[in-house]
């Protein structure tokens, strides 16, 4: 089974000895870019200036659309994760070197999976990992060191991941 991670700020896991003393958290804001294509959406996540926006921005050429730049609001709905944008944010993306371009916002969308862009994929075919979010356990993907990561992505939102 694939390993588990906890996005920054993430509260403790519910079945911890002191979960009790825990507020129950059903939404949170992260710092990460979000966007959605054929009705599930895509966590960005990482350092400044890992590529969250520019990844974004690779996606949005290839058809997807924009959620959210640099801030995302997760809501736990059941089962799932729904990604949208916080209130107040302007429906811009950054381009490096470029500027603050106009965006169309996409409605929520339920998160497919997660990508963490501080982490560089060593394996070709690599394990199946989970994040942890709101207590949901959503696929984590590190950043491709080469390939069509954006193109291998916007599959991964129309049609799923096989399963080894």
């Amino acid at each position: 089974m694939g390993a588990t991670v906890r996005p920054p700020n993430r509260p403790k896991d519910p079945a911890s000895p002191d979960a009790a003393a825990q507020p129950k958290v059903e939404s949170q804001r992260l710092h990460a870019t979000t966007v959605s294509h054929n009705g599930h959406a895509a966590l960005f996540f990482g350092p400044s200036g890992s590529g969250k926006s520019a990844l974004a921005l690779e996606m949005l050429a290839l058809g997807a659309q924009l959620i959210a730049d640099d801030q995302t609001r997760l809501t736990r709905q059941g089962g799932r994760i729904l990604a949208s944008k916080p209130d107040g944010l302007p429906p811009l993306i950054e381009a490096r070197g470029i500027g603050l371009l106009h965006a169309h916002l996409a409605a929520p969308a339920p998160l497919r999976f997660a990508v963490d862009l501080g982490q560089t994929e060593v394996e070709r075919l690599p394990p199946r990992r989970t994040l942890n979010i709101l207590g949901c356990d959503i696929a984590l993907l590190h950043k491709a060191a080469s390939g069509p990561f954006a193109a291998a992505l916007m599959q991964y939102l129309s049609a799923g991941r096989s399963t080894p």
